[in-house]
């Protein structure tokens, strides 16, 4: 019997369109996927073919990517704004709670989220995802400097001369990301332009630096204000703080279950094993229930 399809929702964020996919809008647990960074809700797809099929799966655009709006004139992309949208979506839909799942950028979304809303978060999966690079405090003044610097750089939005050359743009740009992963994130994230070119659908720019960082103090706070129960799913290519502070992180997070649950692959290991990934989150968020075969 093949998967219930995904229906899709246009939520208000403060006047601010997000893009919701949802399957099964009364089925249970709630699930809510975050993406990462210039990906979208699409890249979970492969994953949600192996979830349980009565699983109420929500998949959220985050602003200024996949097919949500982008902010206006003026306007810039910081974290907080992110969970914003993890707000919108949940009351948007009438979620009082729900399960976090989140890779890399969404990682940190859901991480802060649930330090932020522990009320509302029921447990927490994190993949290739453990917080933002903050550096050290001697790096403030240029990060500040960067973020002006690049403030007055028009925004570039770098036109392909069809969806498979913006597929290899992406594994330029991610050597581990296999050519069928580039071809899901090229097809769902780009759009046709007048004569045939392609261009990406992300506001170009969230590649602008932040103004503003947590450092590892700040970042290690929220991490113990976690109440949920966590996981963290890793890719044995992927990325990874050092040593030290990939243990430093570890140690804060008190209701961490497990050690970190390495799985063979690139930092999108959700892409390249979704049936383990799936596995692993529906064991987590209702261990009674099994993924589909």
């Amino acid at each position: 019997m093949p998967a219930a399809a995904f229906e899709s929702l246009t939520l208000d964020a403060e006047g601010l369109p997000l893009h919701v996919r949802q399957r099964h809008p009364h089925g249970t647990p709630a699930v809510l996927f975050l993406h990462g960074w210039l990906d979208h809700s699409h890249g979970f797809d492969p994953l949600c073919e192996h979830l349980p099929e009565g699983f109420r799966t929500v998949l959220l655009d985050f602003r200024g990517m996949g097919q949500s709006g982008h902010a206006g004139p003026g306007a810039a992309y910081h974290l907080s704004d992110h969970l914003l949208d993890v707000e919108a979506t949940l009351d948007g839909l009438d979620l009082p709670a729900v399960h976090l799942v989140g890779h890399s950028l969404g990682g940190i979304v859901a991480l802060a989220y649930a330090a932020a809303r522990p009320e509302r978060i029921l447990s927490l999966t994190l993949i290739e995802s453990l917080g933002p690079s903050g550096g050290l405090p001697a790096g403030a003044l240029q990060r500040l400097r960067g973020f002006l610097d690049d403030s007055r750089r028009p925004p570039n939005r770098k036109r392909y001369p069809s969806v498979e050359a913006a597929a290899e743009r992406l594994r330029q740009a991610n050597p581990t990301l296999s050519p069928d992963a580039a071809l899901l994130f090229a097809r769902h994230g780009t759009r046709q332009e007048p004569g045939g070119d392609v261009t990406f659908t992300f506001d170009p720019r969230h590649r602008r630096r932040f103004g503003q960082g947590f450092d590892e103090a700040q970042w290690l706070a929220l991490e113990a204000a976690v109440t949920c129960p966590v996981q963290i799913l890793r890719g044995s290519r992927g990325l990874s703080p050092s040593p030290p502070l990939l243990q430093a992180r570890l140690d804060a997070l008190r209701t961490l279950v497990g050690p970190p649950q390495v799985l063979e692959g690139g930092h999108h290991v959700h892409l390249e094993q979704p049936q383990a990934v799936a596995a692993a989150i529906a064991t987590f968020v209702q261990p009674t229930v099994r993924s589909t075969p």
